[in-house]
């Protein structure tokens, strides 16, 4: 059965189109397929020749072999790419960012780098293993670093921030050089239940991340309940109306 695209493309203008990566960026349509790329790279270049691409992401991140796939497509494209981080892009998502000739983070919004990692269900040998470990080392050294190279830090700087994962608000993203511009009059809508944060309408488990500063999570805390409303007192008048009724009938004793 075809799995749900976690991505969209517009056709805005001639010159300009639009795509959205919301969600989880799925693996299980692209691990080991050629069709998804080859897919998503053919309604890339059915937008024709356009100057311009803005490209809106919330996502948590997802595949990194399909997330590298992405930023390689955007980086080589020729259009002026500009990225808006709607909410969260974490983890491979925040590569896909990088993507961007501008980046555009607003106010609320939120960015997390972190070294990759797979999960894996079945059993599996040493060798096996080996093979999956290099890949993910493979990738990181050859794109996943680089890409956070636009900050101007060093490799040693960045492999340090992602060995923490890092967790960055829109300001602090901008002081680092991971973002160029803070959009001050988009709010984000966050709430938070349980383990899941709700970030503009993408549900994220945060059980799978390892830290999430308590900065993030007092954002998003739900509102405190407002107490129930005291109902009046049975022989206490409920409006200024019952009043003067009052006044009026003790008037006339």
């Amino acid at each position: 059965m075809a799995s749900k695209k976690f991505w969209e493309f517009k056709a805005k203008t001639d010159k300009k189109g639009e795509l959205l990566i919301y969600g989880d960026i799925a693996d299980s349509t692209w691990w080991g397929d050629e069709v998804t790329p080859k897919q998503f790279k053919e309604e890339l270049d059915a937008l024709g020749d356009i100057t311009e691409l803005d490209v809106y992401i919330n996502s948590s991140g997802g595949d990194v072999f399909a997330g590298q796939a992405i930023y390689s497509m955007l980086k080589r494209h020729n259009a002026k790419v500009t990225v808006y981080i709607d909410g969260l892009a974490a983890s491979i998502a925040s590569v896909i960012a990088m993507a961007g000739d501008k980046i555009i983070m607003p106010k609320g919004s939120m960015l997390m780098i972190h070294n990759g990692m797979i999960g894996l269900l079945g059993y599996f040998n040493a060798s096996k293993l080996r093979k999956y470990a290099d890949e993910i080392e493979k990738i990181t050294d050859s794109v996943i670093v680089p890409a956070y190279e636009r900050s101007g830090k060093t490799t040693d700087e960045i492999k340090e921030l992602l060995d923490a994962e890092t967790w960055l608000s829109a300001e602090e993203a901008v002081e680092m050089g991971f973002a160029d511009e803070i959009e001050e009059n988009k709010a984000m809508a966050a709430s938070i239940s349980g383990t899941v944060m709700t970030i503009n309408g993408l549900d994220v488990d945060i059980s799978k991340f390892q830290r999430v500063p308590s900065k993030f999570l007092n954002l998003v805390k739900p509102p405190p309940r407002e107490p129930p409303a005291e109902e009046p007192k049975a022989d206490e008048p409920k409006n200024e109306t019952e009043k003067e009724k009052l006044l009026i009938s003790i008037d006339l004793i």
